[in-house]
């Protein structure tokens, strides 16, 4: 009936694209046809008023859609239209096919290797049928695509599928060939995601139909996936160390298996993870010793399990950078407490982290600890950025923010915002808003909205809880399960003071809470602020867990070691190079940085870098790098 009415099949339309071949543009058709229908509702609305009554507005809508359909028809007719086929032309358009050639064409599935299934249907008829007709040009594709003779030059190898990159390619370098069609053999497996918009509007322009042939199984029936791997690229020596293991399974929902990291041909964590409803992308976090100084590649995986169809996929390696360096945190107290004391015996265990300390003993008199020379700090709290940016991290105690001069001021918002250290305030008499801090200049720099009114400070009992974000920080993982961290949180004795924090702004994170009876309030919250971080500890009572757990317990020296390494374990030197992504699965060209910084830790703009590239198998080479304006 529709090649009855439209004189062509469906199939015609569906491929064929509509176009009007009269010779008046068709900006007029467009007026002619608005104009048209606007006339047609005045001239029906004007005869509403003397038609039947039975006649509702929404006949007239009905009359108006058909008057208005048809006076359309009539005028596309007057402007000619037409479908245009494309069609080849037997022996003078080329077929161009393209053979994945990548490792996992070597899958074996439905009893032989994906490529070989490719290679046989292309020898059982297709590629003979394909060169009575046109001429037909062969290649393999994986990272780019090349010609090849014959089908016996295909060895699926390669370590990586790029069709997008492969299509685009292909289109360029055939510019000047009629290309009538690509056949695209594949199983489908791309390490970049898909393919761009500019390549397909290529292929459209030049309208190269890509007619794609898959091999292998959209998923396996039984296995184990690992997605991804998040962890730090850079850490301390002998730090602990969080990752984010993303994974995916099938067939094996409900069933236990072990998630490990493993280096050097050893254990170095392990947790047990359940897998949850197939298909999902499920994520769970590990925790794993940094050890000895080094650049270290981390092999993170999921045992196999029975009838696992691929466990091939089960595992990746995540390179850390593991620093020795020494980390110096300055330490500002407004006057002895408690709290100072338990903080530098915590610390005084930790080979990386080196505790510079001075309190305020009376209203002119400065008591310093851990100073390198009796000239560090003999003027006070630091007044120069060559003074203060020493450090990479600071901890600001019960002192006010008025004790310090604008210009000190300014130079602690430039230690984070510029320098990239550490900013820790705690809770006390004179801190946080009793102390001023929610009026000055620094306020930016804290992770909440201070309250404004005064007498935050309470000298009262009050138990804490981690929060869900906390349960899985390195800051508070006091156990590896994340759910007995939760409970062992529970168990901690409870605190002789707090301060009341106020709001946390809407970038930072809660870690642990207060609990006052009823109430919560936030206890521990971190942020990000430029190229540094900062924290708030609205307490200065931790050391009663020290004084009050059984003796040789290390939960407080554990506790105080992982928040001031968090604190100074990502400040940067003045130079510091990066990639895009922590890694790199195929990618032959690299496009990496370097941040160059002068002693006040502001951009050197006429630097002379050169980066030493060291790569596998004794690659090594020096690479002149350019400056980005």
């Amino acid at each position: 009936m529709f090649q009855f009415l439209f004189k062509y099949p469906v199939a015609v339309f569906s491929k064929g694209e509509f176009v009007l071949l009269g010779d008046w543009p068709k900006w007029i058709l467009v007026l002619l046809l608005l104009a048209t229908a606007a006339a047609l509702a005045l001239l029906i609305r004007s005869r509403l008023p003397q038609a039947s009554p039975n006649l509702r507005s929404w006949r007239a809508v009905v009359i108006w859609l058909l008057e208005s359909t048809l006076v359309t028809l009539l005028l596309v007719m007057l402007w000619k239209p037409a479908i245009i086929v494309a069609e080849l032309k037997p022996q003078q358009n080329i077929v161009a096919v393209l053979v994945d050639d990548s490792r996992s064409m070597a899958i074996s599935g439905g009893g032989a290797p994906r490529e070989a299934q490719a290679i046989q249907a292309l020898e059982s008829g297709a590629l003979s049928g394909l060169q009575r007709k046109f001429q037909v040009r062969l290649y393999r594709f994986d990272r780019r695509v090349s010609r090849i003779r014959n089908l016996a030059e295909l060895k699926a190898s390669a370590p990586a599928t790029r069709i997008g990159d492969s299509l685009k390619q292909l289109t360029e370098e055939t510019s000047g060939l009629p290309i009538g069609a690509v056949v695209l053999l594949s199983d489908g497996s791309d390490n970049t995601g898909g393919i761009d918009r500019e390549t397909i509007a290529a292929l459209r322009d030049r309208r190269i139909p890509v007619h794609t042939v898959g091999f292998g199984r959209e998923q396996m029936a039984r296995d184990v996936e690992l997605d991804d791997v998040e962890v730090e690229p850079r850490a301390l020596a002998d730090s602990r160390l969080v990752a984010t293991v993303s994974f995916r399974q099938r067939g094996y929902r409900g069933r236990t298996s072990m998630l490990r990291v493993g280096y050097g041909g050893k254990t170095v964590g392990v947790r047990e993870i359940t897998f949850g409803r197939d298909g999902d992308l499920q994520t769970e976090t590990v925790l794993f010793n940094a050890g000895d100084a080094g650049e270290k590649a981390f092999q993170f995986s999921i045992d196999p399990l029975p009838g696992e169809e691929n466990s091939s996929n089960n595992g990746s390696v995540r390179l850390v950078n593991v620093q020795s360096g020494k980390r110096r945190i300055l330490y500002m107290e407004g006057e002895p407490r408690w709290e100072y004391k338990f903080i530098r015996r915590a610390e005084e265990d930790d080979p990386i982290v080196q505790l510079t300390s001075m309190v305020r003993t009376t209203e002119n008199q400065i008591y310093r600890q851990g100073i390198e020379n009796p000239a560090e700090l003999a003027d006070g709290f630091p007044s120069t950025s060559d003074d203060l940016f020493r450090y990479q991290g600071l901890i600001i105690g019960s002192v006010e923010a008025g004790y310090f001069t604008p210009r000190q001021q300014d130079l602690i918002k430039q230690f984070v915002d510029q320098r990239g250290g550490g900013l820790l305030l705690l809770g006390g008499r004179f801190a946080l808003g009793d102390g001023g801090w929610g009026g000055s200049s620094l306020s930016d720099l804290l992770p909440v909205i201070l309250p404004t009114k005064k007498n935050t400070f309470h000298r009262l009992p009050a138990t804490v809880e981690v929060t869900p974000s906390g349960a899985d920080s390195i800051i508070t993982r006091l156990a590896d399960d994340p759910q007995k961290n939760i409970e062992r949180w529970k168990t901690l004795p409870y605190l002789m003071d707090y301060q009341e924090a106020g709001t946390p702004k809407p970038g930072a994170a809660v870690l642990a809470e207060l609990k006052v009876g009823a109430d919560k309030m936030p206890l521990l919250i971190t942020e990000s602020y430029g190229r540094g971080r900062t924290a708030v500890l609205a307490t200065s009572g931790t050391w009663r867990w020290q004084m009050s757990m059984p003796v040789g317990d290390k939960t407080h020296d554990m506790f105080w070691q992982q928040l001031l390494r968090w604190l100074v374990s990502d400040s940067p030197t003045p130079v510091v190079a990066s990639v895009p992504n922590q890694i790199l699965f195929d990618d032959g060209h690299i496009h990496f940085s370097a941040d160059v910084r002068g002693k006040d830790y502001l951009p050197v703009s006429d630097a002379h870098v050169e980066a030493h590239v060291i790569g596998p198998a004794g690659i090594s080479a020096m690479v002149e790098m350019t400056p980005v304006p």
